[in-house]
């Protein structure tokens, strides 16, 4: 795999912007390229999460039970409620379109939120966002 391209397309996510070079290689080591067709489930409502997921091309959808909440594109991610709050999936995550992402498991994850504070805030903001939006979500 070639760390220097994955770390361009890194920069292009918004997540990713503020961190420096030494940074963005780290992340690159750790996270593994998949192409994924229209229609694969990338996560599933209710499961345990292992991975934190980067969508770098496509579209991916978020659905709870049977409603779609959220339709995301490139630079957005998902997966990061697992994996920091310690609970099951909160939602199921499809692709709409045939996708490239980046998924970086749990261990290497809470490392890089280690070793980049700023990236662990940018989370931690993106996580209280999506949980309030879930608990009205369930209010209704």
């Amino acid at each position: 795999m070639d760390h220097g391209k994955t770390e361009e397309w890194l920069q292009t996510v918004p997540l990713f912007q503020g961190l420096s070079k030494k940074q963005l290689r780290e992340v690159s080591s750790v996270a593994t390229r998949l192409n994924e067709p229209a229609g694969a489930v990338l996560t599933k409502e209710g499961q345990t999460g292992y991975e934190f997921i980067v969508v770098l091309e496509g579209e991916i959808e978020i659905r709870k039970g049977d409603r779609v909440v959220a339709s995301r594109g490139p630079g957005s991610y998902v997966g990061e409620i697992a994996l920091l709050d310690n609970r099951p999936r909160t939602a199921t995550v499809v692709a709409k379109t045939p996708v490239v992402i980046e998924v970086i498991g749990r261990r290497e994850f809470r490392s890089l939120l280690a070793d980049a504070p700023e990236l662990s805030e940018e989370i931690m903001s993106t996580m209280a966002q999506r949980l309030s939006e879930l608990d009205a979500d369930a209010d209704t």
